[in-house]
């Protein structure tokens, strides 16, 4: 089920794992905790249809696979926001937007609330984080000057960094040009094709760098170092970037896949029909820019022919396998160590990724493929519901009290998401949510580009959707107008029924839904508590 490593790794494969191994039978045998080992991966814009584990007919995922067999994979998993920030807020804090407030790329995280690694570090784990959080912090906990201040891409508060990895790749770069590559044209430059890119078309050409250099594999080697060191159980978080555009891949993965092959986008007749549906999509067009997700290629994501499109998901399913094999990588390095009957791993991504669908690419809006995420879970000390699968609803949301549960400590009452642990033992809990949530909020304080374009204040650029197995109804702020999508008979979510008379008692209903929902989960910090003459009652969040 595992990838076989590459000439590089098989030379240094056996010097390393002897070293893990004696450092492990001095130090690491006996766990006098009790607690598991934590490894919570990320893998950015990754399509939650995209596993041969979940039934693509098409991507390969082996090693993921092999996850799976040993642990639970959940079908219908949404990320709760887009696009990285916003939706890292809701992973890492439990809480939806409308509570954690992180609505954009560069909108702080108030510092008020808690999250996985605080909470890992107060249970006695020193949560250490490989590659990135993408977190803007509380401007008011830092000096003016601060150059924090300056960048999205701060650290999660709690996480030690063990290797950092943000948008710039500079340390990246650094280990390559240490290898003898040519790193002059920086990120995100030398993600081009080493052969030059096309004026317009997308071509396969792979970069400069070698499948055992890229970001993936020099996180997983990081990682792998790291873990050699450890002597007490740990809590580590790999943020990989890929399958997150540029959209490039060395050799073997950038021909694994033939463009012809892959299922039938989901798309009206042409782009403007699409456009033509909604307001918000007329605006979003016009923002998709083809530099965006391929280096140096001008013009409208769009405006690119069916041919175009195939040539980007195939290098996007290129991806995929790449990241696949570094966690193959991954899984051998921790059994190893001697630590994969004691480790909990998590694989998930932030958002997911349109590839085509709606004649779109990146994430956003509303549609399913900004936001079907992958999610397994294996735990060895439940086996219960080893390689089996969930189809009821689970979210981003979700992960934080599931961490918690697992390692032993209660997820606070506040938290917006529940426990996935009965599910990991085989379990179906007495109530669970029918229907999926999230929110996108496409203001720009900044820039005032939404706001300008239509005639709305910020605080009402935003969207929420609730998705169940028949249904989906997006609520627009600012006087946008709804959607409605019966799913039944329009899975592609290309005709809008809000208006027909004949489901005004469904729009009714979801609505109503909405409200209730959002009732639900208003701000439960404090208002789970009440003081009384013997003191207080209740739940209160100590973060």
């Amino acid at each position: 089920m595992f990838t076989n490593p590459s000439p590089v790794c098989r030379l240094a494969t056996p010097v390393i794992f002897r070293s893990i191994w004696a450092l492990h039978k001095e130090t690491v045998l006996e766990n006098p905790t009790g607690r598991p080992n934590v490894l919570l991966i990320t893998c950015d814009q990754w399509r939650g249809d995209c596993l041969s584990a979940a039934g693509h007919p098409v991507v390969k995922t082996p090693n993921v696979d092999a996850l799976a067999a040993e642990g639970v994979l959940f079908r219908r998993h949404y990320g709760g926001a887009a696009p990285c920030s916003p939706a890292r807020a809701c992973l890492y804090t439990g809480l939806y937007q409308m509570n954690n407030r992180v609505c954009r790329n560069g909108t702080p995280l108030d510092a008020r609330h808690g999250n996985i690694a605080l909470s890992a570090r107060a249970a006695g784990y020193d949560p250490t984080l490989f590659g990135y959080t993408d977190v803007s912090l509380d401007p008011r906990q830092l000096a003016a000057g601060d150059p924090r201040l300056r960048s999205y891409e701060g650290v999660l508060p709690g996480f030690t960094v063990r290797q950092s990895l943000p948008e710039h790749q500079k340390q990246w770069l650094s280990w390559l040009r240490a290898q003898g590559i040519d790193t002059s044209a920086g990120s995100p430059g030398i993600h081009r094709p080493a052969e030059g890119q096309a004026e317009r078309d997308v071509t396969n050409a792979p970069p400069v760098y070698t499948k055992d250099q890229t970001p993936t594999a020099f996180l997983a080697g990081e990682f792998t170092r790291w873990l050699g060191e450890q002597s007490t159980p740990w809590f580590a978080h790999i943020s990989f970037i890929s399958p997150h555009p540029p959209f490039v891949v060395p050799e073997p993965y950038n021909t694994m896949y033939d463009p012809a092959e892959g299922p039938a986008f989901r798309r009206a007749a042409n782009w403007q029909d699409e456009a033509g549906s909604h307001p918000y999509l007329a605006y979003d067009f016009a923002t998709q820019k083809r530099t965006k997700f391929v280096p140096e290629i001008e013009g409208e994501v769009s405006d690119w022919s069916e041919e175009n499109f195939r040539r980007v998901r195939a290098i996007y399913y290129g991806m995929i396998s790449e990241v696949d094999a570094q966690l193959g990588r991954v899984w051998e390095a921790i059994k190893a160590a001697g630590a994969w009957d004691d480790t909990v791993i998590v694989l998930t991504s932030d958002h997911a990724e349109m590839m085509g669908d709606h004649f779109m690419l990146g994430k956003g809006g509303f549609f399913d493929g900004s936001y079907h995420i992958p999610l397994i879970i294996r735990d060895p000390r439940r086996s219960a519901a080893a390689g089996s699968s969930v189809d009821r609803f689970t979210e981003a949301v979700d992960i934080f009290p599931t961490l918690l549960d697992l390692i032993g400590t209660a997820p606070q009452r506040h938290l917006d998401g529940r426990s996935l642990a009965p599910w990991i033992d085989g379990k179906e809990p007495e109530t669970w949510r029918d229907a999926a949530h999230w929110e996108f909020d496409f203001r720009s304080i900044a820039g005032g580009d939404a706001e300008r374009h239509f005639g709305i204040e910020s605080r009402t650029c935003n969207l929420a959707a609730i998705r169940t197995a028949d249904f989906k109804y997006v609520h627009f702020g600012g006087g946008l107008p709804p959607l409605l999508f019966d799913l039944t008979k329009d899975p592609g979510e290309l005709k809008n029924v809000a208006n027909d008379p004949a489901y005004l008692p469904v729009r009714l209903e979801f609505a109503e839904k909405m409200l209730a929902w959002r009732a639900e989960h208003l701000d439960q910090s404090l208002a789970l508590a009440e003081l009384t003459e013997d003191g207080v009652v209740g739940h209160v969040s100590r973060q």
